[in-house]
C-alpha cells in the first residue's frame, strides 16, 4: 500500500511541528468559548456548502487545525502500532467533558480468552445496560479515543454502559471483533442485574465500527434465537463493505474519514480473513432477511462518507417492519460524537442522540 494520507513518525517530526502541535491543542481547548462569527474570521470568512448543508464552523476550525498538525485523518501511519498510539495522543488533546460517574474494570469470558471491558455506572439503580462498541475501523480506538463519550452517555442518558474493548486487526481478523461483540452482550445480558441494571432493558450501540457490531450482533441474536437487544443505536454504521455510494465519492479525502482510511481498515479487517466482503457478518446491509430485529435509531451525518450506506441501511430496516428512529445532523462529519468536547454543532448534535436514547429506553 502506498503512504498516501499517512503522517511522518514521530522521531520525524520537526520542532516546528511539535510546536503546531501544542499550538492546535491550546486552541482545540479554547474552542468551546470562542462564538461562532470569531471563529468564521479565523477561516478567513470561508464555509463548505455541499448537498445543501453547510459544515459547522466548529469543525471546519477542528479539520483546519488538523490539517496544520499534519493529523489529516483517523489513520495516521501504516504502521498499525503508531497509528493507535498516534490516535490516542490526538484523542488526548481535546477537551473533555467530566461527568459523576464510576467505572470499574472487568474481565468477560470471550470465545479467545477474557475480553477487557469498563462498567460505567449512573447514579440510578435498576437503570438500564448499553453495551457499547467504539469504533475506528476495527483497527484503531478505545478508551482514549471513546471512553469520554461512554461516561457523557451514562450520565446524560441514566444509563449504566459497558464498553467492550473487544479484539482489533489486523492481529485479529473478521469475525473475531463480531464473535467478541456477541459473546459480551450474552454476557451483559445474564448478568445484567448483578451489574445494577434492568435485565429487560438491555440495548446495543456503537459508532463507525462500532455501529457495524451493534447491527451485526442484534442479526445474530435473531438468528440463533438469544434474547434480543432492547434497542440498537447505530451511529453513522459500516453496513456494507462493497457499497460505492455517492457519499464516499464526494467526501473521500478532507473531511476526518478518508478513503485511504477506510481502504485501509477495510484490508486490515476483512483482507485475509476468508470471509468475504458481502458477508452480513461485516456487511450487515447484504443480509438476506432484515426483519424481527430490535427498534433502531440510526444516526448519520451530512458529511461523513459512510451517509448513503447508513440511510440505506435504515430505509432496508424499516422496509422489512422495523421500527427506525432516522437521524440525520446535515452539518456534521463522520466521528462527530468524538468532539462534542468542542462545543458548537458536535455537541448539540450528540446531546440530540443521547436524549433519543434515554427516551427509547424509558418507554421500553
Amino acid at each position: 500500500m502506498t503512504s498516501v494520507g499517512a503522517t511522518e513518525s514521530g522521531n520525524e517530526r520537526s520542532a516546528k511541528a511539535r510546536a503546531v502541535d501544542a499550538a492546535g491543542k491550546l486552541t482545540l481547548h479554547a474552542l468551546p468559548g470562542i462564538p461562532d462569527r470569531v471563529k468564521r474570521l479565523m477561516l478567513g470568512g470561508r464555509s463548505l456548502t455541499v448537498d445543501g448543508n453547510t459544515l459547522d464552523t466548529t469543525l471546519q476550525l477542528m479539520l483546519a487545525i488538523g490539517h496544520l498538525s499534519g493529523h489529516k485523518g483517523l489513520i495516521l501511519s501504516e504502521d498499525v502500532r503508531v497509528a493507535r498510539t498516534e490516535l490516542d495522543a490526538v484523542a488526548r488533546q481535546y477537551p473533555r467533558v467530566k461527568v459523576d460517574v464510576t467505572a470499574t474494570e472487568m474481565s468477560l469470558p470471550g470465545p479467545a480468552g477474557d475480553i477487557p471491558a469498563v462498567l460505567y455506572r449512573c447514579k440510578a439503580d435498576n437503570a438500564p445496560l448499553l453495551v457499547f462498541y467504539h469504533g475506528g475501523g476495527f483497527v484503531v480506538g478505545g478508551l482514549d479515543t471513546h471512553g469520554n463519550l461512554a461516561e457523557v452517555i451514562t450520565h446524560d442518558a441514566g444509563v449504566h454502559t459497558l464498553f467492550v474493548d473487544y479484539r482489533l486487526a489486523p492481529e485479529h481478523k473478521a469475525p473475531a471483533a463480531v464473535d467478541d461483540a456477541y459473546a459480551a452482550y450474552l454476557w451483559a445480558r445474564e448478568h445484567a442485574a448483578e451489574l445494577g441494571a434492568d435485565p429487560s432493558r438491555v440495548a446495543v450501540g456503537g459508532d463507525s465500527a462500532g455501529g457495524n457490531l451493534a447491527a451485526v450482533v442484534s442479526q445474530r441474536a435473531r438468528n440463533e434465537g438469544a434474547p434480543p437487544p432492547v434497542l440498537q443505536l447505530l451511529i453513522y454504521p459500516i453496513t456494507n463493505y462493497e457499497g460505492q455510494t455517492r457519499s464516499k465519492a464526494l467526501f473521500a479525502d478532507g473531511l476526518f474519514l478518508r478513503r485511504w482510511d477506510m481502504e485501509f481498515s477495510h484490508d486490515k479487517y476483512v483482507g485475509g480473513s476468508g470471509i468475504d466482503p458481502t458477508d452480513p457478518r461485516v456487511s450487515p446491509l447484504l443480509a438476506d432477511d432484515l426483519s424481527g430485529l430490535p427498534p433502531a435509531i440510526l444516526v448519520t451525518a451530512g458529511f461523513d462518507p459512510l451517509r448513503d450506506e447508513g440511510r440505506q441501511y435504515a430505509e432496508a430496516l424499516r422496509a422489512a417492519g422495523n421500527v427506525v428512529d432516522e437521524r440525520e445532523y446535515g452539518s456534521m462529519i463522520h466521528a462527530f460524537t468524538n468532539f462534542f468536547g468542542l462545543g458548537g454543532g458536535a455537541a448539540t448534535a450528540t446531546a440530540d442522540v443521547i436524549s433519543a436514547l434515554r427516551a427509547h429506553l424509558s418507554r421500553s
